[in-house]
């Protein structure tokens, strides 16, 4: 391992945040795409003993079409899931049924996230899956002993060789930071209290799609918010206004909790009301009028889109949680981090790049960077220390115990 500590000044008198909020078609497709690989882990895992080889992370939703009016709303053409990537499909002598679960999962998905869809009706499934390995695999004949060869079709837990030595699957990189800044953790209050089960009991007419962009410039903060209203519940112009009116003041709810009192709040800004331009909806989502969705175009691990901060151009949901760096690497990165920021109170911000084939708890190249030259020893004692949990990453996603960073999942 190549262990760096560099020193950056990080300008903090401004950042714009992103996100993209859970019924946000980009969220859906990575929502989706991790639900199937969670589903598939756990089912080979509890059927063979382990976690076959398998990547979902190239899902993509192509919008339908719908019919709204105030105070009615329904999809007149189905919503297009194309479940794009590769599988294992057999393990010893016995099939997996594949296709068949996937497409369940599939189902099940959506019937929680988009209620108001026929399920049956109202989705084109389409599978297209590969048991295909990387380049690597050769017909040479000293390869016959090679892994790589049932790389998809294990014969046995011998022929998955991370079992023995976990290895990086891919030449990646990982990034992270702490603490969050100010206006991040307002963009995530906010998203999470409108799409909240509190929120939506109270208010029945507001989607999920809630998308939040967000500017500060010293202390005064800047957003747009764009929130979907649910046609069904919404019967006149007057209710839209009003639904509009009772959105602003739970946001100038959070903006008082959070202490942020010079702010600029917009709302539904392309709405015309003349021409009955609105964001009315039969679903709550923008997926059923012609908006696309596509796995890795979304909010990065955190639950935030910061284009000011180190990112990655990783698409992390949907991959292999055993050994894929751009997923295991990327939520390393931020765990180091906040170990980092809580037991030295520094600011910092972790690279962690492997190479393909490397051991997984041996980075190629670590990078932490800090405003001032200070504790290096124990920046990397921390970081060696969490290097050697890293291999228990899949274990944690499977519990269901990463939902500080998988904040839409």
């Amino acid at each position: 391992m190549i262990f760096f500590i560099s020193h950056k000044k990080i300008d903090k008198s401004s950042e714009f945040v992103e996100l993209k909020g859970k019924g946000h078609p980009d969220t859906l497709a990575d929502a989706l795409a991790e639900t199937l690989s969670i589903n598939y882990s756990k089912y080979t895992l509890g059927k063979f003993g382990a976690i076959l080889h398998h990547n979902f992370d190239k899902v993509g939703l192509l919008g339908g079409s719908s019919f709204v009016s105030f105070g009615r709303g329904y999809l007149v053409n189905p919503i297009k899931v194309l479940i794009n990537g590769r599988v294992s499909k057999k393990f010893a002598n016995e099939i997996i049924p594949a296709q068949k679960l996937l497409t369940n999962w599939t189902k099940e998905f959506f019937r929680k996230r988009l209620p108001l869809i026929d399920v049956d009706e109202n989705l084109d499934i389409h599978l297209n899956l590969s048991t295909q390995s990387s380049p690597g695999k050769t017909y040479e004949k000293e390869s016959k002993k090679s892994a790589r060869l049932r790389w998809f079709e294990p014969k046995s837990l011998a022929d998955l060789p991370e079992l023995k030595r976990p290895f990086a699957n891919d030449t990646s990189l990982g990034v992270g930071y702490a603490p969050f800044s100010k206006l991040e953790n307002l963009l995530l209050k906010i998203e999470t209290i409108l799409n909240s089960d509190n929120t939506k009991k109270k208010f029945p007419w507001m989607g999920a799609d809630i998308k939040i962009l967000g500017f500060r410039r010293d202390g005064g903060y800047f957003l747009t918010i764009c929130i979907p209203q649910i046609a069904n519940y919404v019967k006149s112009m007057k209710d839209y206004r009003s639904n509009i009116e009772k959105a602003r003041t739970e946001i100038k709810k959070v903006l008082q909790k959070s202490n942020v009192k010079n702010y600029e709040l917009n709302i539904n800004t392309r709405d015309n009301y003349q021409l009955r331009e609105l964001y009315l909806t039969a679903t709550g989502s923008s997926i059923e009028s012609g908006d696309e969705g596509l796995a890795g175009r979304g909010n990065r691990v955190n639950g935030l889109i910061s284009p000011m901060r180190p990112m990655s151009m990783e698409g992390s949901f949907g991959k292999n949680p055993v050994n894929h760096i751009g997923k295991v690497y990327y939520i390393t990165a931020f765990d180091i981090a906040d170990k980092i920021y809580k037991k030295l109170k520094i600011p910092n911000e972790v690279f962690l790049a492997s190479q393909s084939g490397r051991n997984l708890l041996d980075p190629w190249i670590v990078l932490v960077n800090i405003e001032k030259p200070t504790l290096p020893a124990e920046i990397k004692k921390i970081v060696k220390n969490h290097l050697k949990s890293t291999s228990l990453i899949s274990e944690r996603i499977l519990s269901g115990k990463l939902n500080d960073f998988f904040v839409h999942l």
